[in-house]
């Protein structure tokens, strides 16, 4: 289906199945010709099984299919059925599910699809729902080998930023807990249908086979980690003490008995001095 990306055969299409455009689903079809082909080359899919979350018409799914063993992909709307059933006619190594990605037994789909495969993500996300479906696929420990993303360039440069800079949040140090993430190319806005306000960048999340720092409570960890960003403009001491509801001096003392600065901030910190103050602060308690 060569035409995926020529905008008056995919008006066709969606017209020929009754299909309007959903604000509310962030709905924004790829027609740039050159996209598609090098998210799927660099997701890395090539003889193994994929799960594409957000077909869309099918033009991602299609270059996914071509490299990839297998193909299964999630589709919440199922206004899109008929559309699908025309663009991907040709592939019988593609399933299409439809339902919602957050509530779906994803490991129910490995067993049932991809039997020993190595299997991969790869995903065109709408912006308003990126940061939970990435934290979700990462927190579900699935065995994916990489998790590829278009997301808004801005939660792109978060994302991967290097945790203890200025562009690190909440989600970039959860992230880097999880996997290695990479940027690896832009998506001008023209590049939809319809165009979004915004540019768009494809990362990599290549996921780690163990953490790279040593914790005895993720989910003190994760806790600290929401608390400390909460209000990132305070201290590290003011975040904490007003985030986790502990008084103030035993957050300070513990602050200085991880080795940081009485006056540190939150992005200033590495993954590292999170796990070593989260040990100390529980341990204080």
């Amino acid at each position: 289906m060569e035409k995926l990306t020529n905008i008056s055969f995919v008006k066709d299409l969606l017209s020929a199945a009754g299909f309007t455009f959903s604000k509310q689903m962030g709905q924004n079809f790829l027609i740039n010709p050159s996209v598609c082909p090098r998210m799927a080359q660099e997701c890395g899919c090539d003889g193994i099984g994929v799960i594409e979350i957000g077909p869309g018409i099918g033009v991602l799914t299609v270059e996914l299919a071509k490299r990839a063993k297998k193909v299964v992909s999630i589709e919440l709307d199922t206004r899109l059925k008929p559309v699908l059933d025309v663009t991907l006619k040709n592939y019988d190594n593609v399933t299409v599910i439809y339902g919602d990605v957050l509530k779906l037994d994803l490991m129910q789909i490995i067993n049932e699809h991809f039997a020993d495969m190595e299997v991969c993500v790869c995903a065109n996300l709408p912006y308003y729902i990126t940061s939970p479906i990435i934290m979700s696929l990462l927190e579900s420990k699935l065995p994916f080998k990489a998790i590829t993303v278009m997301v808004q360039k801005e939660a792109a440069v978060r994302l991967a930023a290097e945790v203890g800079t200025r562009q690190c949040g909440a989600v970039t140090a959860a992230v880097s807990y999880y996997a290695q993430a990479k940027r690896l190319f832009n998506v001008e806005r023209g590049s939809f249908l319809p165009a979004p306000n915004v540019d768009s960048s494809v990362i990599r999340l290549d996921v780690r086979s163990k953490p790279p720092v040593d914790i005895s409570d993720e989910k003190a960890f994760f806790k600290v980690i929401k608390a400390s960003f909460g209000q990132r403009r305070k201290t590290l001491s003011n975040s904490l003490s007003s985030g986790l509801g502990l008084n103030k001096d035993k957050v300070n003392l513990c602050i200085l008995k991880a080795g940081l600065k009485a006056t540190a901030r939150a992005e200033e910190l590495t993954l590292k001095d999170f796990a070593s103050l989260t040990d100390i602060l529980f341990k204080e308690e």
